[in-house]
């Protein structure tokens, strides 16, 4: 009898790890999964609530995660350093091409990118031109009111918008994935507790994904 009971911690350790990989597989799975999907997933155990199908189908890794690794580890933005920031939305990828007081992109109260910001935006639609889901484009300011006195922050967002679109479709996108070109003047600070930052002027562009 007590020969039999001498492999029982194997067995019982063997179990442990066989419930631990379970564990971090299913994290992993979860990792993939949109907001909305993990809700289901919750009310699915606290609540007895079946998830649906699609939700179990979307256990993987979403467009938009798969998208943003690939802009982030693309060299070419990658060298770009601080004048660009990538942030992972629930329908895509925004891309943020900003101003900085080393390299700036568009002079003061101008819509024109500087030598630059020219050659990032080309670099930027290059890249992207090799993609096919739709993008918007925005333009923003920051918080300091325009010294023309004949064009607003309004005016000098929007026509920095539309000077992103042209340099884009220039190096390769074409008209029909473009879905806007918007002047959001400094209504969208990318610091909204410092709306004056040099950073707040940028051009912003959406990718729009489905997962």
């Amino acid at each position: 009898m007590p020969a039999r009971r001498l492999g029982t911690w194997k067995l019982a350790y063997a179990d442990f790890l066989t419930a631990l990989m379970a564990f971090f597989l299913l994290l992993w799975l979860v990792s993939g999964v949109s907001p909305n999907a993990r809700g289901e997933i919750a009310d699915f155990f606290n609540n007895g609530k079946t998830a649906s199908a699609s939700t179990l189908v979307n256990i993987r890794p979403s467009e938009t995660q798969r998208l943003y690794s690939l802009l982030s580890s693309d060299a070419a933005l990658q060298s770009a350093g601080d004048n660009i920031v990538l942030t992972r939305k629930a329908n895509g990828v925004r891309i943020d091409l900003i101003d900085s007081e080393a390299r700036p992109l568009f002079a003061m109260n101008e819509s024109g990118f500087t030598p630059a910001g020219a050659q990032l935006m080309d670099t930027v639609g290059q890249r992207l031109s090799t993609l096919d889901m739709p993008l918007t484009i925005e333009g923003h300011t920051d918080a300091f009111p325009s010294t023309d006195s004949g064009r607003s922050n309004w005016d000098i967002s929007s026509e920095r918008a539309n000077a992103a679109r042209r340099a884009l479709t220039a190096a390769g996108i074409t008209d029909s994935r473009i879905r806007a070109v918007t002047g959001l003047a400094a209504t969208r600070p990318l610091y909204a507790g410092q709306p004056h930052l040099p950073a707040n002027r940028r051009v912003s562009i959406l990718l729009q994904v489905d997962g």
